[in-house]
């Protein structure tokens, strides 16, 4: 089992642009050390239904109203932040909203693995198999402990496609010996992703499901 950079080809070069948008990296600094309760509030205030920023003041009272100053000022941030995601186009929306949420993922995993070792965009090859075309969003490449994930902001975007990628990854990495722990990281409900995943037929064991209420085990370990 080996890693490779992603193809550099037109989608890589769109991919670029959007992760370089500063917007990314501001929203995951915060959004890494948000509660639970914050981190729904970026995904309501990013989905774009209303960019009232007193009407969300209003929906979420303990983030704001009720609030210790500390936690206030980091829930106006990311009210500030979503904000800005939210007032953007629908595509672009959409691609900074995936971006955020594999940049979120990478800074939680730098936690506790070797920044060195948590890379972005990389295909993972196996001897004798078939390169997957589409790289994985973020990877832990460490000796006998790899990590493959795929980032999806809403659980709707979990599909047959994404689930035998990972399942086949896991299977051919098993077949050389090696240790490669997969999962979903999903910027949704839990109950969200069980729900859909409940209504796949494709391998599901073996895959772990990273919810938006338990985000910090990225930090902690599979």
């Amino acid at each position: 089992m080996r890693f490779q950079d992603a193809a550099q080809d037109a989608r890589t070069v769109v991919y670029a642009g959007i992760q370089a948008d500063p917007v990314v990296a501001r929203a995951a600094e915060l959004l890494a050390d948000a509660t639970v309760a914050q981190r729904v509030l970026a995904r309501a205030v990013m989905n774009g239904e209303t960019t009232d920023p007193n009407g969300w003041r209003v929906m979420f009272p303990t983030l704001f109203a009720t609030a210790q100053a500390d936690d206030l000022a980091l829930s106006e941030a990311i009210l500030a932040c979503s904000l800005q995601v939210a007032d953007r186009g629908d595509e672009i929306r959409n691609q900074l909203r995936g971006a955020i949420v594999e940049s979120v993922t990478e800074r939680l995993l730098a936690r506790r693995a070797d920044p060195g070792t948590v890379r972005r965009e990389r295909r993972i090859l196996f001897d004798g198999v078939r390169a997957e075309i589409h790289p994985y969003d973020v990877t832990v490449e460490r000796e006998g402990t790899a990590e493959a994930y795929d980032c999806k902001w809403g659980a709707r975007g979990i599909n047959a496609d994404v689930l035998n990628q990972l399942d086949d990854a896991r299977t051919h990495a098993a077949d050389e010996d090696a240790r490669l722990a997969v999962a979903l990281v999903v910027f949704d409900a839990r109950v969200s992703c069980d729900v859909r995943l409940a209504r796949q037929t494709a391998p599901t064991a073996g895959i772990g499901v990273i919810a938006i209420d338990s985000l910090d085990e990225l930090a902690t370990g599979p």
